[in-house]
């Protein structure tokens, strides 16, 4: 099976656009990278399915090597109905941004910002705890001597014992 070296230098650039589309900050631009890439994709799928032969239609005189492969045809209709809706979900996307804020272009968030220059060290995730930490069996260990990670204290939890009895009547 030999390749069309022209479908593969349209699928190419239609890959490499539809990446940077995808890249930029207006939502109109990311939908065209999306249907840039799609059918790029249907394009990819078109060059699996081989050379163009007779309609897979099963007859006793033809041989099975001159069929064309279906597959490749059933991935194409489905990747077109699957680009179709995220293509409706995109501009319904579109619509309500232009109706919120007269504007497509996604512009940073002070979150967004903040998270981007904090330190790759967080407190929380990067803390060092104790080996056993299961809440499903008691520990008679005293924390003094359970074996610890480095850095990390324990918080002395009240456990709650028998109710008492409620003496007010309500």
């Amino acid at each position: 099976m030999s390749v069309n070296l022209t479908l593969l230098l349209v699928m190419g650039v239609l890959f490499a656009i539809g990446i940077y589309l995808l890249l930029e900050r207006s939502l109109t631009r990311v939908l065209l990278g999306l249907m840039l890439l799609a059918n790029a994709v249907n394009l990819l799928l078109l060059a699996t399915g081989g050379y163009a032969g007779l309609a897979p239609i099963f007859n006793k005189d033809i041989p099975a090597a001159e069929f064309n492969d279906p597959l490749p045809q059933a991935f194409i209709l489905t990747s077109i109905v699957i680009s179709f809706a995220v293509t409706a979900f995109m501009l319904s996307l579109i619509y309500r941004s232009w109706l919120l804020s007269r504007a497509d272009h996604i512009q940073d968030d002070r979150e967004d910002r903040r998270v981007a220059t904090q330190d790759l060290f967080d407190a929380e995730e990067d803390s060092e705890i104790a080996v056993e930490v299961s809440d499903f069996h008691e520990n008679d260990h005293p924390a003094a001597s359970r074996e610890m990670i480095p850095g990390v204290t324990l918080k002395k939890t009240v456990r709650p014992g028998p109710h008492p009895e409620r003496t007010d009547n309500a």
